[in-house]
């Protein structure tokens, strides 16, 4: 009885290591987005800390949104699957009415709201994955079947593709298709149902980029920035030379020029041209490491899940910071063409920080139960992600 007492009176022990390494990007990313915005926001705002401030303010919701995600924890998630997906398909609606959603640069993607800006894409993002988990979870004895396990998630992918590139919003787009056949695979969809479909979008896919001038554009700055230098490929080269004249340890922090008024984007979509040029080759490489420790401590609490549904959960959260970081990196040194995804816990913007933090704090719910050498792990044999005893 003194065990059983003293067993459930333990403290819960989340993943130190998974939880220092947010919280080390989060704060890298206070650094550098007033490093990489101070002077362009003095000079059209009148304050240096503009940006700044807002970023604080965003990092304090965060962190909210965290302790939320560790206190109500992951399996009551189970239960917020469809409400949550509803709330995303009512949000991606309303930002698409006139005088509710908020156009910024050719794009409305932005519910204003008092002190904050809402991208409901990002909450898209984590919403897709909870309802994706359950859904697969729910069905995971049909899952390898055509009829059930694939084709409605794929339905229901192509609704919340269709309303985000109404924004348009191609990334988000491209990482809820990702987010699918991810968790589709985990879970032991056939993979020539993947492949397939994957053949049939292709087309789409190009008629997509070829019919939109802005997408095309950004295809030509890829394949050959210099060419374009200064017109379409301008803000890849400046990325590139940013990241080119940092070299082993970078100019110092502050010290960045490409973002005096070269660069676009430098506190958003290309944080990481600007950490390369000040922090230098050792700068990223941290970036990497907290990253790679992230992603591997992610995918050790999934797998260490005590139900099938945490591992869908895990994995997939996991995921949408991997691709984000990845695609993020990849763009800014000129490896794919510009996708507007940002550099998770780090880029300036409050609405996908807020989000990521919160979903960070679910993961970590999920470190706690987690038991590593037992608990469910995944095996493909006969098509199915299955629970294996200890």
């Amino acid at each position: 009885m003194k065990a059983i007492a003293s067993a459930s009176t333990a403290p819960v022990r989340f993943d130190a290591l998974l939880l220092c390494a947010v919280l080390s990007l989060v704060s890298l990313g206070l650094v550098m987005v007033y490093s990489a915005s101070a002077v362009m926001a003095q000079d059209k705002l009148g304050d240096s800390f503009y940006f700044l401030n807002r970023q604080l303010l965003a990092v304090a919701m965060g962190v909210v949104a965290m302790a939320v995600g560790m206190k109500v924890g992951w399996r009551r998630l189970a239960r917020l699957a469809y409400p949550l997906l509803l709330v995303t398909l009512v949000l991606l609606v309303l930002v698409l009415i006139p005088g509710i959603g908020t156009t910024v640069g050719g794009a409305r993607r932005w519910i204003r709201l008092p002190g904050f800006g809402l991208q409901p894409a990002e909450v898209a993002k984590f919403a897709w994955v909870v309802y994706l988990s359950y859904s697969l979870a729910k069905k995971r004895e049909k899952v390898a079947t055509f009829s059930v396990g694939f084709l409605p998630h794929l339905l229901l992918c192509g609704l919340l593709v269709g309303l985000c590139m109404l924004q348009p919003d191609f990334g988000s787009s491209v990482l809820l298709v990702f987010l699918l056949f991810a968790l589709l695979f985990a879970a032991g969809t056939k993979v020539s149902y993947l492949v397939g479909s994957v053949l049939l979008a292709l087309p789409l896919a190009y008629a997509a980029i070829a019919t939109s001038p802005y997408r095309m554009k950004r295809v030509l700055a890829f394949l050959d920035p210099w060419a374009h230098r200064h017109d379409i490929g301008y803000q890849v080269a400046e990325s590139l030379m940013s990241i080119g004249s940092g070299g082993l340890t970078g100019l110092g922090l502050g010290d960045g020029r490409q973002k005096l008024f070269f660069l676009p984007e430098a506190h958003t979509d290309f944080i990481f041209a600007i950490i390369g040029e000040e922090l230098g080759l050792l700068g990223v490489g941290v970036l990497v490491v907290l990253y790679a420790l992230i992603i591997w401590r992610g995918v050790r609490a999934s797998l260490a899940a005590p139900e099938v549904f945490g591992t869908y959960l895990g994995l997939g959260i996991t995921s949408i910071i991997a691709f984000q970081a990845t695609v993020n990196m990849c763009v800014a040194m000129g490896l794919l063409p510009t996708k507007g995804l940002t550099l998770p816990f780090v880029s300036y913007g409050g609405s996908s920080l807020v989000v990521l933090m919160g979903a960070a704090g679910v993961l970590l719910s999920l470190s706690a139960s987690a038991q590593p050498g037992g608990g469910n792990r995944p095996q493909r044999s006969g098509g199915d992600l299955r629970e294996v005893a200890a």
